[in-house]
């Protein structure tokens, strides 16, 4: 077999950066290109980056340099959010890459490939949204539909609604990398969950920058479209549920608790980024809320669904955020009693507004002190999470069994409340030797270690 023709995929970053991996894998595969496993097989190594904060973008400069100076022989190409956002930068900076992809249009991955094999020049440039053919665009959807390579396992699956995002919150570069809200037709949607649940995947997180969003820029009358869209995928046949993951609070479409409430497969779990409680900062931050609007929005949730799951995220040391802000926010994490909770301090991005909020001496120092808001938080949270679980122990559930831990009767596994890499786990005790990844087995939660449950098989 030619080794031009066989090509290594490393990802990098976020579930939506997953799936753009899997639509460029199906791409590939379509062209006639072959994957493999092992990079040092390959005649073409692709790196799809993450670009969103200053560590993820790191990590990625990083695996670059790794990957290029490992594998001499090979063609590189950086593909994902750091070569779209960084495109001239790079190629200034790291002329020995063979490419530079982008993200906007991911299905043209066989395009550059097949041109860097062929011998012609360098690509040193990611190409715009409005550079890019509608027909390029309509594939990506095509072979998000159809793809049969899943990076979650053979079990979960992650189903993207939308690209790019509009909220246009002062601190997030998601914008000027993915461009506006670009919601996709229900009707490909649709078609692809009947395929994955076809094939046999138990868990689809519902995936977007913002599912609150989702078909506003598709509808005639500007609605949100998530309901809707709820009910029909509802009709389709198959054993699997639904989680929804990110729903900005001021977009949350209130609709979708009665769906949930009646639903027996579109879980009661909220991915509700917050960002902060304080007036003042969410303001900053081009946002609406508030801790009494928040706290609100709480209330209706857990009103119609007792046994829902929140979580969320939150950043510390925006600019402007005072020590009085900190005790607000403090104040309503413990009131809130949210399951899961993440907490991050501010990285300033080039291009936002909130970049030119502060200088670079000031930020540094805020950021010394919002790391250690942050390690403080987060210890308060720990405990709010260990009592919201307690309510689970002496409860069944079914749980997706993720791996076996070696030499000990332990599986590694989560339940509808745990979301995939961002929760904790349930450590299911069980001396069978017939569980495997992906398979789904009926437990009773026994008790609680930290974040994590344990669990023995129901008998």
């Amino acid at each position: 077999m030619d080794k031009k023709r066989i090509y290594y995929l490393e990802n990098l970053g976020c579930a939506k950066n997953q799936v753009d991996a899997e639509v460029m894998i199906a791409a590939l595969d379509d062209r006639g290109w072959t994957r493999t496993m092992e990079p040092v097989h390959a005649g073409l190594i692709i790196i799809n980056t993450c670009g969103f904060i200053e560590p993820a973008k790191e990590e990625s400069v990083d695996v670059l340099i790794s990957f290029r100076d490992a594998f001499p022989d090979a063609a590189v190409i950086a593909a994902g959010c750091l070569s779209q956002r960084y495109a001239e930068d790079l190629a200034e900076s790291m002329p020995e890459l063979d490419g530079i992809f982008g993200n906007n249009s991911v299905s043209m991955i066989a395009d550059y490939a097949d041109r860097l094999v062929s011998g012609e020049p360098q690509i040193v440039r990611a190409p715009a949204l409005s550079e890019i053919e509608p027909k390029f665009i309509e594939r990506d959807d095509v072979l998000a539909v159809g793809r049969t390579t899943l990076l979650s396992g053979s079990s979960t699956a992650y189903v993207k609604l939308a690209e790019g995002c509009s909220n246009n919150c002062s601190f997030c570069a998601i914008p000027i990398i993915r461009g506006t809200l670009r919601s996709r037709k229900p009707e490909s949607i649709l078609d692809e969950i009947k395929n994955l649940a076809g094939s046999g995947i138990r868990e689809i997180n519902l995936i977007a920058q913002d599912l609150g969003s989702y078909g506003i820029d598709i509808d005639k009358k500007g609605r949100c479209l998530l309901p809707q869209l709820l009910k029909d995928i509802e009709k389709i046949s198959g054993d699997f549920f639904v989680r929804m993951l990110y729903i900005h609070p001021d977009n949350f479409p209130l609709d979708i608790l009665d769906i949930c409430s009646e639903s027996d497969r579109i879980v009661s779990y909220f991915d509700i980024p917050f960002q902060h409680a304080s007036a003042p900062v969410l303001y900053s931050m081009n946002r609406s809320g508030d801790a009494e609007i928040y706290m609100e929005l709480l209330q209706k949730i857990r009103a119609k669904l007792p046994d829902a799951v929140i979580r969320t995220t939150f950043l510390l040391g925006f600019p402007g955020e005072k020590k009085k802000d900190v005790e607000v926010l403090e104040r309503f994490i413990r009131a809130a009693e949210i399951e899961w909770a993440g907490f991050f301090a501010f990285s300033r991005e080039e291009d936002t507004a909130a970049y030119e909020m502060e200088g670079p001496r000031k930020h540094k120092r805020r950021f010394r002190e919002a790391e250690k808001n942050v390690e403080q938080l987060q210890e308060i949270q720990t405990a709010i999470t260990a009592k919201s679980l307690s309510r689970f122990v002496g409860r069944s559930f079914s749980l997706l069994v993720e791996e076996g831990v070696e030499e000990e009767d332990l599986y590694l596994c989560r339940a509808w409340f745990q979301a995939p890499e961002v929760d904790g786990l349930v450590v299911l005790h069980a001396e069978e030797n017939y569980l495997n990844p992906g398979d789904f087995v009926e437990a009773e939660i026994t008790g609680i270690n930290g974040i994590d449950l344990e669990a023995r098989l129901k008998k």
